[in-house]
């Protein structure tokens, strides 16, 4: 169950634009660039990712949104996370909280809010395909 619509607003149009000075650079934040299916325009969002194995994982807090729809659709985008470019591919939504290994804190914090879907990617970047899961399919 996403998150209620008001938050999502006060955070599209307050939050994300703050969010987005630091997202590519903490751990557990990224910022997710897309292209919009229908405009062509380029989108900026800031997203909570975990690493998984030659991949990673976005927890959806407020569903599949117009992101989420942009990315499957492309069926590929750019990430940046922790300073660094990821070309990432093979967007799919999982409903499952046990398929994405997560830290104990984040996943409590999951169940108390029902978020229980997930994008997964692939990452085409080089040398990333073999790098070990610290946050991994179970």
């Amino acid at each position: 169950m996403p998150l209620p619509t008001p938050m999502a607003t006060f955070n599209k149009r307050v939050t994300n634009p703050v969010t987005r000075l630091v997202a590519g650079h903490l751990p557990g934040f990224g910022i997710i660039i897309h292209q919009g299916r229908r405009s062509g325009r380029t989108y900026r969002a800031p997203i909570n990712v975990f690493r998984r194995h030659g991949g990673f994982g976005f927890a959806l807090t407020y569903g599949e949104g117009d992101w989420v729809h942009n990315v499957i659709h492309a069926g590929s985008a750019t990430l940046i996370t922790r300073g660094a470019e990821h070309q990432i591919s093979n967007p799919h939504v999982v409903n499952d909280l046990r398929s994405i290994r997560l830290p104990l804190l984040v996943r409590a914090i999951l169940r108390v809010i029902r978020v229980d879907s997930f994008l997964r990617v692939e990452d085409l970047s080089e040398g990333h395909h073999d790098q070990p899961d610290a946050v991994g399919e179970a």
